[in-house]
């Protein structure tokens, strides 16, 4: 029996890679975007923390320092808060861009696994259109045999 052998099989080996980095190179990115918003989540826990203190320092003896402190506290937060969200903003879009790269790589390889499929299915029928016409020869062959048997 013949062996199917799909010419481009190279191609679609390097599409199959070229996906797998994408996906990795996806991931990295989603992971990157996820430490960036736990850092942003972290500052603003750390912001409604000082907002409590100053709140408690309200509450009790007033201190000026107490509350300027409170209130540099909470701008700089602030200011950390807009940095991080930058952050997190710019790691989205590299997932994006990550995710964008993993699709183009997927079409280009199921396109590809289509014309292995494609031309396997046209393997598949040329190997049955040789298997009947041998035996087509082997019938005839047997007839003739049998028609020389018979004179």
């Amino acid at each position: 029996m013949a062996k199917f052998i799909y010419r481009m099989q190279s191609i679609l080996d390097i599409k199959v890679k070229l996906e797998t980095q994408a996906r990795m190179q996806f991931a990295t990115a989603k992971h990157a975007l996820n430490l960036e918003e736990e850092k942003l989540e972290q500052l603003y826990k750390r912001k409604e923390e000082y907002m409590e203190e100053a709140r408690r320092s309200r509450s009790n003896v007033l201190s000026v320092k107490e509350l300027r402190e409170s209130k540099v506290a909470i701008q700089t937060m602030d200011d950390f808060i807009v940095t991080q969200t930058e952050q997190v903003e710019r790691a989205a879009r590299v997932v994006e861009a990550a995710r964008e790269r993993l699709e183009e790589v997927m079409k280009e390889r199921k396109t590809h696994e289509k014309l292995r499929e494609k031309s396997f299915e046209e393997f598949k029928v040329e190997l049955n259109h040789e298997e009947s016409k041998e035996i087509d020869e082997l019938t005839s062959y047997t007839y003739g045999q049998r028609q020389k048997e018979h004179r």
